[in-house]
């Protein structure tokens, strides 16, 4: 276990994995005569749904539920994973047709590549290439479709005043508030206007307006949709006058936008500092083993090596998440 692997091991474990990795796709792709006649009955069924939504345009069909080209994976992904709404509402976040299923695959052949790269690279053994891998391999997902999350988010707070100020010009000129978010979806781009052509869908379905808002705040996780949303609420149950509350809301927005990118610009040094400070013993390491990689395999190699890298990454991790608290600002 201490020494290197042979290239004859890592050609064979990397074809064990191709390996594994067909079995596993051929197996959710065939299935046995019971699953065609389930697919034959529910294609039976489902006939009248698909051209309902056919007819209803795109918006309609984006309701209608597709069907899973990978159903033993998906059954096996419901049954083992944990908290799986948590992660659908993670990736429904993301405005992309990204399934637990697809998640999952992704995390599973990024943690064997990274394995595999760490043991070409950095000589390790097995079990701790494994277990660098597997962390690298399921953090590596998980801060993609969260940074996707984020980024979609931005935008729609971003043009979330402007479909509001539409709406209020709807207000004022007499539409219903119904009519005014199907306006507003039309004019804006996305993620607002995608977001709100679901609320028009919906209402073509039976559905009211609050509960179609509410889907939308699952996706949109923002305080400043959660309080449009309330204050909807409560200005058609009390009364008053509907745009008023809208344009403030608007308003504010714009205002906290403005301060938003104040803040930031003042936190642009501290924000610089953390970045070349978090950076360079990376760096540094990297250096090494491109220069003394005999110097330095010495920490991987060696069980004390191993603790003291534990206790740098630490440090390193507590340091910079430290400097990125003090950096930045709630508004």
């Amino acid at each position: 276990m201490g020494g290197t692997i042979d290239p004859a091991t890592l050609m064979a474990l990397g074809l064990g994995a191709i390996t594994a990795l067909g079995f596993v796709f051929v197996a959710g792709l065939v299935t046995g005569p019971s699953g065609r006649r389930y697919r034959r009955r529910l294609t039976a069924v489902s006939s009248q749904k698909r051209t309902a939504a056919a007819a209803a345009g795109p918006e309609g069909r984006t309701l209608s539920r597709r069907d899973s080209t990978t159903p033993m994976l998906d059954r096996f992904v419901k049954r083992w994973i944990p908290r799986r709404d948590l992660l659908d509402a993670r990736l429904a976040r993301t405005g992309r047709p990204i399934t637990v299923t697809h998640y999952a695959i992704a995390t599973g052949a990024s943690v064997i590549i990274t394995s595999g790269l760490v043991m070409i690279f950095l000589k390790l053994p097995i079990m701790p290439s494994l277990l660098l891998g597997t962390a690298i391999g399921v953090a590596i997902p998980h801060f993609v479709v969260g940074r996707m999350g984020k980024r979609r988010m931005a935008r729609f707070l971003n043009l979330f005043p402007d479909a509001i100020d539409l709406m209020v010009r709807a207000l004022k000129s007499g539409l219903p508030m119904t009519e005014a978010v199907i306006s507003a979806a039309h004019e804006i781009g996305d993620p607002v206007g995608a977001e709100f052509s679901s609320v028009e869908s919906g209402m073509r379905m039976g559905r009211d307006l609050d509960s179609l808002l509410w889907d939308i705040a699952k996706r949109i996780d923002t305080p400043e949709f959660r309080f449009f949303i309330i204050a909807l609420g409560v200005q058609r149950e009390t009364g008053g006058n509907l745009a008023e509350t809208p344009q403030n809301l608007s308003d504010l927005l714009r205002r906290r936008r403005s301060m938003r990118q104040k803040a930031r610009a003042m936190a642009s040094e501290a924000r610089a500092s953390t970045a070349i400070l978090g950076s360079l013993p990376i760096v540094v390491t990297i250096i090494l083993f491109m220069t003394s990689p005999n110097y330095i395999m010495v920490l991987f190699t060696d069980v004390r090596g191993l603790i003291l890298v534990a206790i740098a990454l630490g440090m390193l991790i507590g340091g910079i998440g430290i400097m990125i608290r003090m950096a930045k600002f709630e508004i």
